[in-house]
């Protein structure tokens, strides 16, 4: 994929981000790598009035190329990115119930077999940090790890992906797990299904790529 079309579509994924209402505003940002480096999304900018030229190009080392201030979260897509080379895409995103879960320092556990769609039996919360501090981006590191997605303390939702379609689908599965397992709690305590169970799910899941395991 060119260039041209890679900030074309970062464009389209953050706006269709916000028509899915998985998040608001200029809040949350989204990036995908390119070469040694990667592009992302600008700070405080609205979506809907991006350009391709106002999607900033960055190096692992932090440094920026064009005119615009990439996100102040730049940290943790620059980590994600140098530590697994798997990753294409970042989405992060202030989802309504992921971020109140993640408000009372909550991950999501196996309430529900499709939790292993982040490849682990549970998504975890990450210990809160300022956002944009190398701090918080530590700790997403430890949260995310052996895993496609976490919740951030006190802040939101962080998915990855190959591409921007699959992380972006990631980000839309974890909120609506984050809404169910939140739903459940209104009533309850949710059943949680075992590791045993677990297990034998994730093995499943590796039969189901690019199918519905529903």
């Amino acid at each position: 994929m060119s260039e041209t079309s890679l900030r074309a579509d970062i464009i389209l994924c953050a706006q269709r981000m916000n028509a899915l209402r998985i998040n608001r505003g200029t809040s949350g940002n989204v990036s995908a790598r390119i070469g040694g480096g990667f592009l992302i999304t600008p700070t405080a900018f609205a979506y809907d009035a991006l350009h391709a030229e106002d999607i900033v190009e960055m190096t692992l080392d932090g440094g920026t190329r064009g005119t615009r201030r990439p996100s102040s979260e730049w940290r943790f897509h620059r980590d994600i990115y140098a530590a697994r080379p798997e990753v294409g895409a970042i989405v992060h995103a202030h989802s309504p119930f992921a971020t109140t879960l993640s408000c009372l320092g909550r991950g999501i556990p196996a309430f529900h077999y499709m939790v292993a769609v982040a490849g682990g039996d549970d998504i975890r919360c990450a210990a809160y940090a300022t956002f944009g501090t190398q701090q918080l981006s530590d700790r997403v590191l430890t949260a995310i790890q052996d895993r496609k997605a976490c919740l951030m303390a006190n802040h939101g939702m962080i998915a990855v992906g190959g591409s921007l379609d699959e992380a972006l689908a990631l980000a839309i599965e974890v909120e609506a797990l984050a809404e169910q397992y939140a739903r459940a709690l209104q009533i309850g305590q949710p059943n949680l299904l075992s590791a045993d169970e677990m297990r034998r799910v994730l093995e499943s899941f590796q039969t189901y790529r690019g199918q519905s395991a529903g």
